[in-house]
């Protein structure tokens, strides 16, 4: 697994844990932050204070954008390292902007294993963006976890997201099939012609009879929401929010977002259903 992170040109850090699971359903929790390079409102740098934030979704996967590591501006530090190892999760940060030895990017926490599939750059006017796209296992499933950061101009993004909607990303082949989220900040709102090319194929976690819509970004006066997360191939939302209150207000520019996902086994269903034609005897 170290070895294919060098491939990509990211970082890991350790360990992982198991999904919440019955008999016939895996629940997933999963988060999608940008932290804004953990600074606050107040204008500190505090990594700590995001990792509190996120502890308190109690989520399986956090998809995390705008992660400074080893940047000046933010004292030097591995934020995604730091808020790995303050929730006891293992990490995976993939760098879209390279300044000499400073980086920023994206990163995928878990207490799932996980296996990086591709981490690379996207088409980009002015700042560089990129994706991270992983495996992840849950029981006996595998699940897809594409996280991003799209551009700030409209005609950028939507070669952005042509890209990672292709088959070079989320259309491989032999991925294309496999229950996937598809999560991060996507600076497109719910009205725009983005959000209607990501739906043709995904559904938003957060429907529309879902009670209201909330806003994601700023975060001390929510108005736009353009942090998502859409799923597709078998997972089912049982709900979202977004995380608010005095400290999710003040710890970056972005609100959290946070799904709580069901995946049916549905090897279940098969051994279920030959047991019951063996008792009929046909």
């Amino acid at each position: 697994m170290a070895e294919r992170s060098k491939a990509f040109g990211g970082s890991w850090s350790m360990p992982a844990d198991t999904p919440r699971q019955t008999d016939a359903v895996a629940t997933v929790r999963v988060l999608t932050y940008n932290v804004h390079s953990c600074r606050g409102v107040d204008r500190r740098v505090d990594p700590a204070r995001i990792a509190s934030v996120i502890a308190k979704a109690d989520a399986d996967i956090i998809a995390l954008q705008e992660v400074d590591v080893g940047r000046q501006r933010s004292g030097g530090d591995d934020q995604a390292r730091m808020i790995a190892h303050a929730l006891e999760v293992q990490s995976y940060f993939h760098p879209a902007l390279h300044l000499g030895e400073e980086k920023y990017g994206d990163a995928i926490l878990t207490r799932l294993p996980l296996e990086v599939l591709k981490a690379g750059p996207l088409p980009s006017v002015g700042e560089p963006r990129g994706a991270l796209l992983a495996k992840v296992r849950m029981g006996r499933k595998d699940l897809l976890v594409a996280n991003t950061h799209l551009g700030l101009r409209r005609r950028e993004r939507m070669r952005q997201i042509e890209t990672l909607l292709g088959p070079d990303w989320l259309e491989q082949p032999e991925i294309r099939d496999l229950p996937t989220i598809f999560l991060g900040d996507f600076n497109a709102g719910p009205r725009s012609p983005l959000y209607r090319l990501v739906t043709r194929s995904f559904r938003d976690a957060q429907p529309v009879g879902q009670g209201r819509r909330r806003a994601t970004f700023p975060a001390r006066w929510p108005l736009f929401r353009i942090d998502h997360v859409f799923v597709r191939n078998g997972l089912v939302s049982r709900g979202t929010e977004v995380l608010t209150g005095s400290s999710p207000r003040m710890a970056s520019d972005h609100l959290p977002v946070v799904a709580t996902l069901e995946l049916r086994d549905d090897r279940k269903k098969e051994s279920a259903g030959a047991a019951r034609i063996h008792k009929l005897g046909w």
